[in-house]
């Protein structure tokens, strides 16, 4: 396995409803990224129908969602690349409450077209708990795949440093996060102090997580026209660096870069942040499983 390869970031605009448009794209993106010899290409969350739930439009394009990821899939096999297509939110029955449910969901898809993890959107941000249900208390689960062991979260998930401590406990070193974080998730009165507080946040924290965590961190955050409160800032971050790209504005892109690992290995020969947590008296609540795979 080669310890530099290629990554795509991708920073798109959703547009409302328009969930064929929006796939097309995406999929030029993919393709552009596949030739400029990408290995893996990461698209934002609720990329494909944007995130207006209450719109007697946005519960029927739920119902595609398998469609979709056959697509991406057939897309993943052809140009040979591995693809995150963000999330996509699929309406399921719950044969217990008998009653649809909305599930937002991220798959890792392999150069192959075959899905090798899947993972369901466990912190829901404010809005979404009336829309969403929660993966709840199910493992952050983590896999093999062409990169190294992966692991995947969404958005808000990110604020909470335990869903990073699971993921590398059981031996992740890429972290791949497809977001829809805009500025106005700002409250009035953090707009007043400082109306980029949530670009602070995001930047802030992505690097702090790479750090903490000696990891790769893969972030792909949605796009959109100026003064529309897309925060942007997709980017890809690791220890030492911080981020070696990042979308420096909201306006749809890519960036393709040469991804490093051996950076994340010298950074827990440095940190030895898997070390510790492998430690059988390690101090804190949480344990791994599977010690060989720190």
């Amino acid at each position: 396995m080669a310890s530099t390869f290629k990554v795509a970031v991708i920073q798109l605009h959703p547009k409302p409803f328009q969930i064929e448009q929006n796939f097309n794209k995406a999929a030029g993106f993919v393709k552009a990224a596949a030739a400029q010899g990408a290995k893996l290409a990461v698209l934002p969350e609720y990329h494909l129908t944007n995130w207006i739930p209450k719109d007697e439009k946005f519960l029927p394009l739920c119902d595609q969602w398998e469609t979709y990821l056959k697509k991406y899939q057939a897309l993943a096999k052809e140009f040979g690349i591995c693809i995150v297509p963000g999330t996509i939110v699929e309406r399921h029955r719950d044969a217990v409450k008998e009653e649809d449910k909305l599930l937002n969901v991220a798959y890792f898809i392999d150069h192959r077209g075959e899905i090798l993890g899947k993972y369901v959107k466990k912190n829901l941000w404010g809005p979404e708990r009336e829309h969403l249900t929660s993966s709840g208390r199910d493992v952050h689960d983590v896999f093999d795949t062409p990169l190294g062991r992966v692991g995947m979260l969404v958005c808000w998930d990110l604020a909470f440093p335990e869903a990073f401590r699971e993921l590398i406990s059981q031996g992740a070193k890429i972290i791949i996060i497809p977001c829809f974080w805009t500025l106005y998730d700002c409250s009035p009165a953090g707009l007043a102090r400082n109306p980029s507080s949530e670009s602070l946040f995001l930047d802030s924290t992505l690097t702090s997580r790479a750090f903490e965590n000696t990891c790769a961190i893969i972030f792909a955050n949605a796009g959109g026209p100026p003064g529309k409160g897309y925060a942007g800032v997709s980017q890809v971050t690791v220890p030492y660096v911080g981020p070696i790209a990042r979308l420096g504005s909201a306006a749809e892109g890519m960036c393709v870069v040469d991804l490093d690992m051996s950076i994340v290995e010298d950074a827990e020969q440095n940190y030895r942040i898997r070390e510790d947590l492998a430690r059988h008296d390690w101090h804190y609540d949480y344990r791994h499983s599977a010690k060989e795979k720190l």
